[in-house]
């Protein structure tokens, strides 16, 4: 979505992020960006997230020459379990890995969003989630699906995946990609008002 009003851009074209900015009704242009995303030697995964959804949204503001200055919205979502940072499986063999390693056990879903405009703001939101047991024959089954393709630790809370979650302790959002709570916290010290009255 695009629109003459927008009060913020979206330095992401996940469809995920822009439908969680629609629920909580704020308009926004996209603003796809390019940053390195290779995690940095003993980097913790809370630094990782932080520090992508950070440089996300300072590459979007920094090419907005020419174009309406608007605060610029960055997201970095990872899963973290066993000690390992799980993003986008490159390929089915690697989503199997990845939900053979969340079979029946808990993992932690890391999601920072960052706004820059004439300062820089990160908030991070860190949930855990709970899977069922999964024989391989479901991963493989789920791969063909197409779903795990484009998700962090291979699954979508908002999709098929959710057959897969007996426990949530956290935010449903931030699962999906970006956590509402912390994102209207970013855009009202931005003086983007949400909720006006009429």
């Amino acid at each position: 979505m695009t629109t003459p009003d927008a009060s913020v851009y979206l330095a992401s074209l996940s469809p995920r992020r822009q439908e969680l900015l629609q629920q909580i009704g704020v308009s926004y242009e996209l603003l796809p960006v390019n940053v390195d995303e290779t995690p940095a030697d003993d980097e913790s995964a809370e630094d990782y997230v932080q520090r992508l959804a950070l440089a996300k949204a300072r590459a979007g503001w920094s090419s907005l020459a020419g174009k309406k200055r608007l605060p610029v919205l960055g997201a970095d979502t990872v899963v973290f379990a066993n000690g390992a940072l799980m993003g986008k499986p490159r390929d089915r063999q690697q989503a199997n890995a990845m939900l053979q390693a969340l079979s029946g056990s808990t993992h932690e879903v890391l999601t920072a969003v960052a706004l820059a405009f004439e300062r820089s703001l990160v908030r991070l939101n860190i949930s855990r989630v709970t899977f069922r047991t999964l024989s391989l024959s479901e991963c493989e089954a789920y791969w063909d699906t197409g779903e795990p393709a484009d998700k962090a630790g291979a699954y979508a809370i908002q999709g098929l995946g959710a057959a897969f979650i007996t426990h949530l302790e956290g935010s449903y959002s931030g699962v999906m990609g970006l956590p509402l709570f912390e994102t209207a916290e970013l855009l009202q010290e931005s003086g983007i008002r949400l909720l006006n009255p009429a």
